[in-house]
């Protein structure tokens, strides 16, 4: 039986002093280790508030949140950058890339918070990861140079470069055609399988959802479907 990776007990996040908003109600979460998990919901439902706090990017106003077994919510700011670091891996809708270096210099980064040496080792591993992702011909091209996929795909390689054992996509084909949506979701899966990542990913298509193994639905700031 997999361990739980991530764990939310009674989360509740509530913005705002004077005029307050709530956005999650006394939710509860498990995530498994290895698992392949798709995060659904109508905008403003929490969704976002839910991977935000997951990912040490947000803490609850109330609740508690385990990642690895680690309770995080009353981490400091260095100690939660640290985990994110070494834990975590981010993709977003939109790539993030430095325009001024080049793909394989972008995928660099997360290894030079921790250290600006490059060791042999680390440069294949990056030169691994941009084969992975099929972009060997191209990695040397300025992030610029290349198609919004060849962009994302970059960006996927980038999360993967501290060898985190969980990634969090937050509508990671957003901004791509259903041709190249396919292909990133291929992608995603493969790495769930070959390495054991744990992948919690943000869709607003139902289609790409259903390859998931697992879809958790937020509705009004609460899991209202689990399937």
């Amino acid at each position: 039986m997999r361990k739980n990776i991530i764990e939310l007990k009674n989360i509740n996040k509530i913005y705002g002093t004077t005029v307050k908003t709530q956005v999650l109600y006394d939710l509860n979460l498990d995530i498994e280790e290895g698992s392949f998990t798709s995060i659904i919901g109508q905008s403003g439902s929490g969704k976002s508030t839910l991977l935000n706090i997951v990912g040490t990017l947000d803490k609850p106003t109330s609740g508690e949140v385990f990642i690895g077994g680690k309770r995080t919510d009353q981490m400091k700011k260095d100690e939660l950058a640290d985990l994110r670091n070494k834990t975590m891996g981010f993709i977003f809708q939109f790539h993030y890339l430095l325009p001024e270096f080049t793909a394989l210099e972008n995928v660099l980064m997360p290894h030079r918070i921790i250290d600006e040496k490059v060791s042999r080792e680390t440069l294949d591993r990056a030169n691994e990861l941009m084969n992975l992702v099929g972009l060997e011909k191209v990695k040397n091209n300025l992030a610029t140079n290349m198609s919004g996929g060849q962009q994302q795909r970059t960006a996927i390689a980038r999360a993967l470069m501290n060898n985190p054992k969980i990634i969090l996509a937050d509508e990671p084909t957003g901004n791509l055609d259903s041709d190249t949506t396919e292909t990133i979701y291929n992608l995603l899966r493969d790495i769930n399988e070959k390495f054991g990542t744990t992948f919690v990913i943000i869709t607003h298509d139902r289609r790409i959802a259903e390859k998931a193994d697992r879809i958790v639905e937020i509705s009004d700031g609460k899991v209202g479907m689990d399937i």
